[in-house]
C-alpha cells in the first residue's frame, strides 16, 4: 500500500544493495527533518546482517571528530543531491528518518 500510485500519490522507495564491507558495520544519520540529531555506528554482532536485533550499536553526538568529515560531506554535499535526485528540493523532508 506504501508505494500505491507511485510518486504522483506520495510513494517513495529506495533501494540499496548489500554492501561486502557490512561486517564493518553502518554508519547512519539519524536526522529529524534537515536537523542531524544523531550518528549511529550499527556493527553485526555474527554474519552479514545487522536486522533484527542483532547488531551493536554506538551512538555519537554531532559533531564527534569520529565522524566530522562524514557529517560534513552528507549535510554540505549528499543531503542537496539526494533531495535533487528525488526531486523533492523546496520539499520538507520526513519528521523523523536515516
Amino acid at each position: 500500500k506504501y508505494l500505491e500510485g507511485g510518486k504522483e500519490a506520495g510513494g517513495q522507495l529506495v533501494d540499496q544493495r548489500l554492501l561486502p564491507r557490512i561486517s564493518e558495520g553502518e554508519v547512519r544519520m539519524l536526522m529529524v527533518g534537515d536537523v542531524l540529531q544523531m550518528i549511529i555506528h550499527k556493527k553485526p554482532e555474527s554474519g552479514l546482517s545487522a536486522v533484527g536485533g542483532m547488531s551493536a550499536y554506538t551512538y555519537y553526538r554531532p559533531g564527534a571528530p569520529e565522524y566530522a568529515e562524514l557529517e560534513k560531506k552528507f549535510l554540505g554535499q549528499d543531503l542537496p543531491q539526494l533531495k535533487k535526485s528525488l526531486d523533492i528540493e523546496g520539499e520538507p523532508l520526513p519528521l523523523l528518518w536515516t
